[in-house]
């Protein structure tokens, strides 16, 4: 692998600048049709080919994603990669709350453990802020678990820019995750250069846009109504064609490299400076062993710039989010 480490944030924390999402390993409330030994297969390829850092969360599955990942990692020395986890969702009442609580919080980073079979997570991020914890003080819960070894870097999912900076208050927040693709702008202009210029990292994901940016839809796709991707935004018109034809300018610099369009893609978020580890989600073990690939991939600044030029239609649009947040 040509690809040097990155350090997460503020902390003793590395990984590979590309890592592995896990939403479709268990998240059998997210996708149809989902297979355990699918699962298992394509957390393991990750491990063997090159990727350090693993991303899953509570919600996947209901903590079943945690429960394959943490079988799949067996089988590796723990010191050898880096293991992110989610939480803010409170089942308590029967509905889903967004529950940023210190002692809640502190119960969910412990049943994370239990559940991945480690003593330690490298990243917990707060999956959601919720409308009244104080931002600081839900960070701060991260920060004694950091002290006492749980957690090792301190991360927000999800959070608006205006957000961060009452998280951070503090100064303890190490890495935030948000939607952020070619198709999903709105963030450079705002959050990311603040993340940058205060030694937060920043993993975007849905960096394939639910599949999209892999070059594999043309005009005749369609999604049953039980597809995520049914619901999202980039699949619908206009998006959808002013999409396609920014991916036909990426395919003729994806051939120069001998390499498929997902992997020229993959190589533009790895050599944007704002973008620290870029989480590509999978559901077969041969896309995560493609996808890794992308780390011997290195455009060149007019690749680069050919690439960001061919999506620049979408700075333009206040896009959102592909999915709504849980409220």
């Amino acid at each position: 692998m040509t690809q040097n480490n990155i350090t997460i944030g503020k902390s003793a924390v590395e990984a590979t600048p590309l890592g592995l999402g896990t939403n479709a390993v268990g998240g059998y409330n997210l996708f149809p049709n989902l297979k355990d030994e699918d699962g298992l297969n394509l957390v393991t390829a990750g491990l063997e080919h090159g990727i350090r850092l693993l991303d899953t969360a509570f919600v996947y599955g209901l903590g079943h994603s945690e429960e394959l990942v943490g079988q799949a990692m067996k089988a590796f020395d723990r010191h050898s990669f880096s293991l992110a986890t989610k939480g803010a969702q409170d089942f308590s009442s029967g509905e889903q709350v967004i529950n940023n609580d210190p002692a809640f919080l502190t119960q969910q980073v412990d049943a994370s453990l239990q559940r991945l079979n480690t003593d330690y997570l490298d990243i917990y991020y707060i999956h959601f802020p919720d409308k009244q914890t104080p931002k600081a003080e839900a960070v701060g819960a991260l920060q004694r678990l950091k002290e006492q070894g749980k957690i090792r870097a301190i991360g927000l999912s999800n959070f608006s820019v205006e957000q961060v900076k009452e998280a951070n208050a503090d100064g303890y927040v190490d890495v935030v995750e948000d939607e952020f693709s070619l198709l999903h702008r709105d963030h450079e202009t705002d959050l990311m250069p603040y993340l940058h210029d205060n030694h937060i990292s920043f993993v975007p994901y849905f960096p394939l846009a639910s599949g999209l940016l892999t070059g594999k839809y043309d005009q005749t796709v369609s999604f049953p109504a039980d597809d995520i991707r049914s619901q999202i935004t980039d699949f619908q018109e206009p998006r959808y064609s002013q999409a396609l034809a920014a991916i036909d300018r990426v395919r003729p610099i994806a051939a120069a490299h001998q390499a498929t369009v997902t992997q020229a893609i993959l190589a533009w978020y790895m050599a944007d400076p704002l973008v620290s580890v870029v989480i590509p989600g999978a559901k077969r073990a041969d896309q995560v062993v493609a996808n890794a690939q992308a780390l011997d991939l290195t455009l060149t600044p007019v690749e680069y710039a050919t690439i960001d030029q061919a999506f620049a239609g979408f700075k333009t649009k206040a896009s959102g989010k592909s999915l709504a947040d849980p409220d």
